[in-house]
């Protein structure tokens, strides 16, 4: 007589009891979330919050004593009809195109030359550091002295080399080039982002090229640019961002124009060489008073960097190199 094999019921993932957390993993929870409370609550109440608000208001037309109507895209409809949104998107785009490839290139030849070693080494790098440590409005104001047309140091300058000194401040030509120069002047802080990244460099590659009979040029170009690229992606990606929002040097530059004592219709002066988008933003909120126009700009501020953003990271995979680089 054959045996009669019984079937045995084979345990499924469907039928395993699941087991709760225990007493200690939901204390450990408890305590990790009323440590980090503080952090939560001021991302809500600031962040998300704020962010949310300007999404909605974006899609209406603000009043402070009456309710907000819903306008739907008007006001990124309107946007696109307003001339001075687009001079300001293109200072804007000015001096990110110019100004910011231009800090990274100085940054870098100052930290290259910062890394040699010299007698009084330290002493180079706290004076090339001084200048990103004065608070900004003080740093704005010293250089509308500076550019002063009648008695300024620039013009002073220019004129023992017997050049004709412009005015940089009034003459829409030069007001753009003359805030990149205040921008490279005040760059310490980049300077010692890549000191730290040439640190980095290793030695052994450098002597090895060295031996093979490289020139110091042929280093630098082949080693030493291509290890401190993470470190260039970390500074552009920070230089667009900050640039996009370029304000309060902008700002002080235009009240400038009358004896800082600026009305609402000098923003941007002169003939709105310097309006940029923050400054534009900051005119249509807190002077004529349009939240929903203003938010809608924020937003498509957001959505251009953004944008710009994932571009260069996307871009940053043919350039930038992390490890070994043999």
């Amino acid at each position: 007589m054959e045996a009669k094999l019984e079937s045995v019921p084979v345990p499924s993932a469907h039928t395993t009891p699941r087991r709760g957390w225990s007493a200690r993993t939901r204390r450990d929870l408890i305590t990790g979330l009323l440590f980090i409370s503080p952090w939560i609550i001021g991302f809500l109440l600031f962040i998300l919050y704020p962010m949310l608000a300007s999404l909605y208001n974006s899609f209406t037309e603000y009043h402070f004593r009456a309710p907000s109507e819903w306008v739907g895209l008007a006001n990124y409809i309107n946007l696109l009809e307003d001339d001075r949104f687009w001079i300001a998107l293109y200072n804007t785009a000015y001096m990110v195109v110019l100004a910011v490839p231009l800090t990274l290139l100085c940054s870098f030849c100052c930290a290259v030359l910062l890394n040699l070693k010299l007698p009084g080494q330290s002493i180079y790098r706290v004076i090339y550091f001084l200048p990103s440590i004065v608070p900004l409005v003080a740093a704005t104001m010293l250089w509308v002295w500076i550019y002063n047309t009648n008695n300024g140091l620039m013009n002073t300058f220019l004129s023992y080399l017997g050049l004709p000194g412009p005015n940089w401040i009034s003459d829409p030509r030069w007001s753009k080039l003359a805030l990149i120069i205040l921008g490279l002047w005040g760059m310490g802080n980049t300077i010692v982002i890549y000191l730290s990244g040439l640190q980095d460099v290793p030695t052994s590659l450098l002597e090895a090229a060295e031996l093979d009979g490289a020139s110091w040029l042929q280093r630098l170009w082949h080693i030493t640019i291509p290890y401190v690229s993470p470190i260039t992606l970390f500074n552009l990606v920070l230089g667009v961002i900050a640039m996009f929002q370029y304000f309060t040097q902008a700002l002080i530059f235009a009240e400038a124009q009358t004896n800082y004592g600026g009305t609402a219709r000098t923003l941007g002066a002169p003939l709105d060489s310097t309006l940029f988008y923050s400054i534009y933003l900051y005119d249509k909120a807190f002077i004529d008073l349009k939240i929903g126009y203003a938010s809608a700009m924020a937003w498509i501020l957001f959505i251009i960097i953004m944008i710009c953003t994932i571009v260069i990271l996307r871009l940053s995979e043919r350039w930038t190199y992390y490890g070994d680089m043999g």
